[in-house]
């Protein structure tokens, strides 16, 4: 995709104006195999430039040109999910194996005792109160606000997620980062805090995963980073989506379109907007259809880390050997 795109219009834009210009952004790209009715729009934002010497455009052309190099590729996602794709991949990189999802195979059962358990990420401490805070509501009914540890946004932007938060009437969990606003700390208005205190709880970082897991969570507002996207589908938990950059509009298109999981918020945030999301997916017709969609990728995710019953002692690594036998084997291939 990125080796045919430096030939095409999706990186040659005229100036900096079309990269937010709706009606260019609502281009249809259709000769990407495996990814109907993309839009622009859609796509990674490094592929969105006026400048082919771009950092970042150019870091992923040639880490895509290593992967022709490379003795196998593992993908961190599961072949029900992604299976038109992951075929196409392999079509052009045949040793290419889905292995995932790694957060839910790495929770299960045999790993309780295992250094594996040991294995994970935070830049932050996480705040567990929220976990004791969450016990106490009722199942479906907590909203969880999180868009992860690098995006940024506007004072703006952050009053009217506030104020739609406060307009929807529902309960919810909003992880703020000190730097969620760029350069201002994350102001929240006050009148915003009293008019909650009674149905919210805001927290600087938390145990996500825990918290994504636990049954008073009916919908996830997210950025839809990869990670973020994965724990939600194998919890069976609804997304209101609000991609920021990187991959993540490619994650919100599939999210909503795809796997039928998720509802997309504007890029230009509206209270009215918010408000009318989140009540869509806790209460309305809709939100049940994305639950029901949840519920049925939240099995096929356990299916996809199960391991074969007649191995007693499984090894923590059984799905990679599985797939690739030994390495020195798949260097044959």
């Amino acid at each position: 995709m990125v080796s045919r795109s430096l030939e095409t219009p999706i990186i040659n834009l005229t100036d900096e104006s079309y990269k937010s210009n709706k009606d260019h952004l609502e281009t249809v790209i259709d000769w990407i195999q495996s990814m109907r009715i993309f839009r622009l729009k859609d796509f990674p934002s490094f592929i969105r430039t006026t400048d082919p010497d771009d950092i970042m455009l150019n870091f992923s052309i040639r880490e895509v040109e290593r992967f022709k190099g490379a003795t196998a590729i593992i993908l961190n996602t599961f072949d029900d999910l992604e299976h038109d794709v992951i075929q196409s991949i392999q079509s052009m990189l045949p040793l290419v194996y889905s292995i995932g999802p790694l957060n839910l195979l790495a929770s299960q059962e045999f790993y309780v005792d295992s250094d594996m358990r040991q294995i994970g990420l935070n830049l932050r401490r996480e705040e567990t109160e929220c976990l004791d805070w969450l016990d106490t509501k009722a199942p479906n009914s907590v909203v969880f606000v999180n868009f992860g540890c690098i995006t940024v946004m506007s004072v703006e932007q952050l009053d009217e997620f506030a104020w739609g938060l406060a307009g929807s009437g529902k309960e919810f969990l909003w992880v703020i980062r000190p730097d969620l606003v760029s350069g201002e700390g994350a102001p929240v208005p006050p009148e915003f805090i009293r008019d909650t205190v009674d149905r919210g709880m805001m927290a600087s970082w938390c145990p996500q995963e825990k918290v994504i897991y636990h049954p008073a969570i009916g919908g996830f507002l997210t950025h839809c980073g990869w990670n973020s996207t994965l724990e939600s589908l194998c919890d069976g938990v609804p997304m209101i989506c609000w991609p920021f950059f990187a991959e993540q509009p490619t994650n919100c298109k599939f999210c909503c379109d795809e796997w039928g999981v998720g509802m997309e918020i504007g890029g230009d945030v509206k209270r009215e907007e918010v408000e009318a999301v989140i009540q869509e997916l806790m209460d309305g017709e809709k939100g049940k259809k994305l639950k029901e969609k949840g519920g049925k990728w939240q099995r096929l995710a356990k299916e996809a880390t199960e391991y074969p019953s007649e191995q007693k002692t499984p090894s923590p690594y059984w799905p990679v050997k599985a797939h690739l036998g030994s390495w020195s084997e798949a260097r044959k291939a």
